[in-house]
Parts: C-alpha cells; structure tokens; sequence
C-alpha cells in the first residue's frame, strides 16, 4: 500500500488529492496545524480513512517529525497563504508559510532520507501567479516570471527551490504549474465562490448586491477535481518535471458573473454588482492563459469539466446550501 503525506490537506485540493489516493489505495497522511482546527472534522469527514498529524510548514522539526510517522512514498506540499489579496496585508507571512515552508518539506524530507532524496517522489504546488506581468501568451514552462503579489513572489521562489533540490540532491520533485482551479469547496474570499454565493443569496432574496473588483480580469478556470489528478500522475512518472495545468481558455469575471447570475435565473447582473475599490489589486495581473501541451503529451492529462459546467456545479451547490440554511433558521 503506497503512502502519501499531504500539506494543506484542510483546503479545497488537499480534500480533493486526499480522496483521490484514498480511492487508488493509498494509506493518507495528512499535516494539520494544531488539533483544535476546525476543519479537521471536514477532513475526516470527506476522507473516513485519513491520518492526521500535526505539523507546521514553519517549524522544520515538526515536519521532520511527519515524515519518521508516516514514512511516506509521496508528498504533496499543497500548505499555503493561498489567498492572494491576503499576501499585500501579510506578505512576510506569506513569505514565511508560502516561499520558506517548501524548503522546510525539502530539509525534512532530505534529513528523513538521510540524503537520498530519490526514495520519497516530491510534488509542489507551484502557480500561474508567477507569471503575473506575462511575457507572452499563452505561458508554458518556459515562459519567465514575472509576480505581481507577495503570493506570487512566495510562490517563484518555492518553485525555484524544488527544481535547485531537483538538481542538487537528485529529488524526484516536480512542481505543477496549476492555473485558477475551482470548485464547491473554494473558499468564500475567492471572487469565484464569492460571486456563486452571492448569486445563490441573490436569487433566493437573502442579499442584494455584491462588490467586487476589477471586473475585467482574466483567468484560465479549470475544476480543482481535475487538477488533482494532474498532480498524481506526475509522481507517476520516471522522471521528475515541472507542467502547466490549465484549460488554455480565458474568461474575465463579466463572463463569470453573465453564466453565474443566468444559472439562478437573473438575466441582468448589473443592478446587483457594485465595484469597490477596496478589491482592486496594488498590481494587478490582467490576463492569464495556460498552455498544458506537455501534461498531455507526457502525462495524458486534460480537464473533463468546462467552464460553463464549473460556474454551473458551484452555483448549484451554493443554492442547496443556502436553501438548507434558509430552512434551517426557520426550524430552529
């Protein structure tokens, strides 16, 4: 039975990667920061078969301390600040869990075998954040980095120690390049189940507006479901690399909102939108678009779920919820 070690596994893909191995077998480890956290009755819940165990991606020495319990085959290093507006109010946070804490994971897993990195395969979740000011479109592999956040700059460095362990000490790690993912387990600051919320809350006559941000940015939005199973096949493969994963389309959050608010049955959005500056990035990163050649070349990788069908699953899942909780403030 293979065993992996998943940082981050209280987040929308922690939960996903975590009962995608379950259900190829694996016995799953999952790193939690304190015991009184409360998503952890969500893990166990999503996951029956997890172990949890606690770690911090600041503290080396507990995450040395992970890898002697679980003596894993794989790690996902998923743990992050993901959020990216958060970074700007903490960015040497940010820099501490998001840039520093993937060099931590390496030294624990360098000390654990004692050096001989090639027994535990290393995945890190690297981002299209680094692009930021792109320097050409679609970006693939190869294209530089440019970060336009203190995410994004956390997030280029991690990447850069994966590939210098990569080569110093030999390490089978790879770094998944993953643009925008979603699903109904983002969390609310995302602007994606921001506004899915929004709509559902919207449409049943529990709010009347949402405020947002630059309305006309544009991603590459895939289902974080998918994502997951790049990440896997990865660490399948002979020979460690770095891949984009992306659906190599663009849409801009007017497209979002268009699909989102007509899901719900509202066919102008406008009167129910405000903008607020206080969502405008310091810098923004204006368009993203990813080139996922080389995962379906070498990996046989591509997304299942489209963008309408994404905006679609998560409005729905947002309308039961709020429904639920409508009936339940009624009952109770």
């Amino acid at each position: 039975m293979p065993r992996a070690l998943i940082t981050g596994i209280t987040g929308q893909d922690g939960l996903y990667l975590g009962e995608l191995l379950a259900s190829k077998g694996y016995e799953v480890f999952g790193l939690v920061r304190g015991q009184s956290n409360p998503k952890i009755a969500t893990v166990e819940a999503t996951i029956p078969s997890v172990q949890l165990l606690e770690g911090d991606l600041t503290d080396l020495p507990s995450l040395i301390g992970a890898m002697e319990i679980a003596q894993p085959n794989e790690v996902y290093n998923l743990g992050a600040i993901s959020f990216v507006g958060l970074s700007w109010k903490q960015a040497e946070l940010t820099g501490e869990i998001t840039g520093l804490g993937v060099l931590r994971v390496l030294e624990a897993i360098r000390i654990a075998t004692q050096n001989d990195m090639s027994k535990v395969r290393f995945y890190q979740a690297s981002s299209s954040e680094m692009f930021g000011k792109v320097r050409e479109t679609p970006q693939t592999e190869l294209t530089p980095f440019h970060p336009r956040s203190p995410y994004g700059v956390a997030k280029t460095f991690g990447h850069y120690m994966t590939v210098n362990y990569r080569e110093s000490y030999g390490a089978h790690a790879s770094s998944g390049i993953l643009f925008n993912h979603e699903s109904p387990r983002r969390g609310y600051e995302f602007v994606t189940r921001k506004i899915t919320r929004a709509v559902a809350r919207i449409s049943l006559g529990v709010q009347d507006t949402v405020a947002l941000g630059n309305l006309e940015a544009r991603r590459d939005w895939g289902f974080a479901g998918d994502y997951v199973d790049a990440m896997w096949r990865m660490l399948q493969q002979d020979t460690p690399d770095d891949y984009v994963v992306a659906t190599g389309e663009t849409h801009s959050i007017g497209e979002l909102l268009d699909i989102a608010f007509a899901r719900a049955g509202i066919d102008d959005w406008s009167k129910h939108v405000v903008q607020d500056p206080r969502f405008f990035r310091p810098a923004e990163v204006d368009l993203l678009i990813g080139d996922a050649a080389k995962a379906k070349d070498k990996l046989g990788w591509t997304p299942t779920v489209d963008f309408p069908q994404l905006i679609n699953m998560m409005v729905d899942n947002d309308v039961a919820t709020e429904q639920r909780l409508i009936r339940n403030s009624k009952n109770g």
